[in-house]
């Protein structure tokens, strides 16, 4: 299952995260994925030194694949490009907008050249429109989608603590480019897909954007609580433990009445009696929920909830996650040494430590690619 696209090859001039994190899943999947960096590396390599003296960005997204560094603004570096296409299946890039293009490898060229090539353009607002022409990086498509408005407190909007715009971004790529082998199995033609972290995010803002356009509801920054459900959220207990804690339906929330706080009087109060009065009354709510809290510890809080029926976790620091029961860690070698990446989250035939190939050093294959793909530059090629 894990090398179903072994003889798939895929070229990616990519940088940072989003094309990384697209590619380094192909490459999980057996693809060969040909990483073309900078003369100088992908400016990825340098975002932090904290892993073994490389970037975290790195070592997490570009397991598995061949890295040659190549400057694009030479014509014989751009005819060795040109070769790998020639001879690829799938060509992704998120480079500055228009700038491939420039370079002479835009996708309708190539599509036109190589009709079985399949082609992923990955930018910050897509290939049209007013913000099209800008360079795009997450915080800023954070903020642009409105992600940014609707995340931390009273007090201030805040940064999702993740590259959310990046990964989803990739994500949608990869299942693009999935999409478009499967269809190049049934049609034999490849095809151009184009994803922005732009789209990708505002697919995710739907929620919040159609709650506010059919009913003028403003979604409103309710740090570690859900902004349109209650109660849900963190609660302090009586050790200094923050307990999270859900109730999602009126089962539940009957549940929690008479279980947990042990007032089934709560249960039809006018201005608790449904999810949407519970939401305008939130803080006369919490001041039930926080008084009963605050009277047990975080282990007491957690059985009774248990208890109720009722979905909780704990609000744990990053130490006390690298510690979860739960977290699955899995090798892989990189240029200074062996490190333990928390394992992909699909689990095929039981698999739970999948092997993964090793992150490249930078420009570790240039003179095996530059030999491979110089002998290529004259015959047929995948897409004729």
């Amino acid at each position: 299952m894990r090398a179903v696209l072994d003889g798939v090859t895929v070229v990616a001039v990519e940088q940072a995260v989003a094309a990384p994190y697209a590619s380094s899943r192909l490459a999980d999947a057996g693809a060969r994925v040909i990483k073309i960096e900078r003369p100088d590396g992908d400016f990825a390599r340098n975002y932090d030194k904290l892993v073994q003296g490389q970037s975290a960005y790195f070592v997490w997204l570009n397991r598995g694949k061949e890295s040659i560094c190549l400057d694009l603004t030479v014509e014989d570096d751009r005819a060795v490009l040109d070769a790998m296409i020639a001879k690829a299946d799938v060509f992704i890039q998120n480079l500055k907008p228009g700038s491939i293009r420039k370079l002479g490898f835009g996708s309708a060229d190539l599509r036109k050249r190589f009709p079985r090539l399949i082609t992923c353009d990955i930018s910050g607002f897509g290939d049209g429109g007013a913000l099209s022409h800008l360079k795009a990086y997450d915080l800023i498509v954070q903020a642009e989608t409105g992600l940014c408005t609707i995340t931390g407190t009273a007090h201030g909007p805040a940064r999702v603590g993740v590259s959310v715009c990046d990964i989803s971004a990739g994500m949608t790529a990869l299942n693009a480019i999935l999409v478009a082998l499967l269809q190049r199995e049934r049609t034999g033609e490849g095809t151009s897909i184009q994803v922005s972290l732009f789209d990708a995010i505002a697919d995710w803002m739907n929620v919040p954007v159609l709650q506010f356009d059919y009913s003028g509801y403003p979604t409103a920054r309710a740090g570690v609580n859900h902004p349109s459900l209650a109660p849900y959220g963190a609660y302090r207990c009586a050790d200094g433990k923050d307990i999270v804690f859900s109730v999602q339906n009126d089962r539940e929330w009957v549940n929690f009445c008479t279980k947990f706080l042990k007032q089934p009087d709560l249960i039809r109060r006018p201005g608790f009696a449904h999810n949407m009065e519970r939401i305008r009354n939130r803080v006369d709510l919490d001041e039930v929920v926080v008084d009963r809290f605050a009277q047990i510890s975080s282990e007491e809080a957690m059985r009774e909830l248990e208890t109720a029926g009722l979905a909780y976790g704990r609000l744990n620091q990053i130490e006390d996650v690298s510690q979860h029961p739960h977290l699955r860690r899995v090798p892989v070698s990189t240029p200074a040494g062996d490190v333990e990446l928390i394992a992909p989250a699909a689990i095929f035939d039981e698999e739970r430590a999948p092997a993964l190939r090793p992150v490249p050093a930078q420009g570790a294959h240039s003179a095996k690619l530059r030999n491979e793909f110089s002998k290529y530059s004259q015959q047929p090629t995948r897409g004729e």
